[in-house]
């Protein structure tokens, strides 16, 4: 197939592997100029095969993670797949390795699955050939045909009489046909990193039987009774994951991404680093976290952001929910968020998001550019509110401004109330009584609580009022707030107190 160009539009350029099923090809993406890989199929492969690889497609584009290969495109009639391109080892080409190195990548791996998890899937074939290390260390998870919904049944997609998954690194539960939950995912991990740190599985043998008898019954041997040098932690934290009941492990692999850490920094000293799931961080980049329904919106807007020098995009979400628990797996510093998404919205999660993450920056990214609409969300704690009309230099403008925890009004946004104020002075025409009311005012009290507030008349406080909105040259006591935080004569931050 080399030179060929597969649905015009992407050129197949070299081989770079073939197995049982499929073949895999380095190719050109012609219509955004990168490389890609490209697994076809063999033309002889059965139809529980391709339903595996249909599978592996579906699962895999709803997973957007800086440790999960990324699936771009799906060919005709399921022919072919086109995936990010991953220049790296599996890890099985690094056994025995380094216990920093294992405590490292297990950590990545435990965030991967812990985000798939919380997206709703469980791999269920987490093995060294299925993962990747790339030459900056970054783990890569692959291979997500077997995954099935995290509350899914388990109809088999395999054929008649053989294994889901591979005997050494199933769990106790898989082995014996029960339901599966996520913790299934974190016993093969552990199988996983105490085969990386001491060069042998913990259960082995010719006989699947057999296998699958040890992973039930027998308890394995402690990893520093093959190697002495193997920290005491990370010795413990495998042991854990390989409990045989699943309430005796680690409960999430979030937990055991933290036990990990917790190890890793130990052995190297590191006070401070965090490895996450992506590359330390030296060079102060944005991480950027796109929350919105639309799967082109985000993907286009991902790929705009991330190739801006200091930009990073670290993870995609559907609605709010998904958002707020990406959050606490990528550590973002400026979060995009929709309005309108299907369950849980933007506006229900702000508050929740500004209570347990204060330091993530939110930019309300959305095409409502009502003024009422945008005084809820500033209520409600966003930093700032743009529009999908914006332009590029807007855009990249707006993630610099709030990352610096400035208030940010993109253009079109109240723009035409703030016409002709430009050059006011920096403490502008309020005094502070004004200033108060109109905080008060973008904060949502009413007439009477204001006055109450502030010791004073209400008549007097709603006449007050009313000359500020004349004075301003606006229609209503919210333009008249937004005026007023646009211009800087009322603090965000201020207003958000109440």
């Amino acid at each position: 197939m080399i030179g060929q160009t597969l649905n015009e539009r992407y050129k197949i350029e070299d081989l770079i592997g073939e197995g049982a099923t499929a073949i895999v090809y380095r190719a050109t993406d012609l219509r955004l100029q990168r490389d890609v890989a490209v697994k076809v199929l063999l033309p002889h492969v059965n139809q529980t095969t391709r339903k595996r690889f249909e599978r592996e497609a579906h699962a895999a584009a709803r997973l957007n993670h800086p440790n999960i290969m990324a699936i771009y495109d799906i060919g005709p009639d399921n022919e072919y797949l086109v995936v990010e391109l991953i220049h790296g080892r599996p890890l099985y080409e690094l056994i025995p390795a380094d216990p920093v190195v294992v405590a490292s990548a297990g950590q990545q791996i435990c965030r991967a699955l812990d985000y798939a998890h919380q997206v709703g899937l469980i791999h269920r074939d987490i093995k060294p050939a299925n993962i990747y290390l790339t030459a900056e260390d970054q783990v890569k998870i692959m291979d997500f045909g077997l995954a099935i919904p995290k509350q899914g049944n388990l109809k088999r997609l395999t054929a008649s009489g053989t294994i889901i998954g591979t005997p050494a690194y199933l769990s106790p539960e898989q082995a014996q046909g029960l339901p599966l939950d996520p913790r299934t995912d974190i016993y093969s991990t552990g199988i996983v990193l105490y085969e990386l740190v001491t060069g042998v599985l913990p259960f082995d043998s010719d006989d699947i039987g057999t296998i699958l008898l040890q992973q039930v019954k027998t308890e394995p041997v402690p990893p520093r009774e093959h190697r002495e040098d193997i920290p005491e932690g990370l010795e413990r934290v495998i042991l854990k994951s390989l409990a045989k009941r699943p309430s005796d492990r680690f409960q999430t692999a979030g937990e055991m991404a933290d036990a990990l850490a917790s190890v890793y920094r130990t052995e190297t000293g590191v006070a401070s680093q965090v490895v996450e799931g992506e590359v330390a961080d030296t060079e102060d980049n944005i991480r950027i976290v796109l929350a919105d329904d639309h799967t082109l919106t985000r993907q286009s807007l991902a790929y705009f952001l991330d190739d801006i020098s200091g930009f990073e995009v670290v993870g995609q979400a559907s609605n709010g929910d998904e958002a707020f628990s990406l959050i606490a797996n990528v550590n973002p510093h400026v979060l995009f968020l929709d309005l309108n998404m299907p369950g849980t919205n933007g506006l229900v999660i702000l508050p929740k998001i500004r209570k347990e993450y204060p330091d993530v920056k939110v930019l309300i990214l959305t095409g409502r550019e009502e003024n009422s609409m945008i005084m809820r969300a500033l209520r409600a704690g966003a930093h700032g509110y743009i529009l999908k009309t914006s332009s590029e230099d807007e855009l990249e403008k707006s993630v610099r401004n709030v990352a610096e925890g400035q208030l940010v009004l993109g253009h079109g946004v109240a723009e035409r109330l703030v016409t002709g104020l430009r050059d006011e002075s920096a403490e502008g025409p309020l005094d502070a009584v004004q200033k108060d009311i109109l905080t008060l005012v973008a904060a949502g009290q009413q007439d009477s609580d204001i006055a109450h507030q502030l010791g004073m008349p209400e008549d007097e406080m709603k006449s007050t009022l009313m000359e500020l909105i004349d004075r301003l040259g606006v229609s209503s006591r919210t333009d008249a707030a937004l005026v007023s935080l646009r211009a800087g004569w009322i603090a965000l931050e201020d207003v958000q107190r109440f």
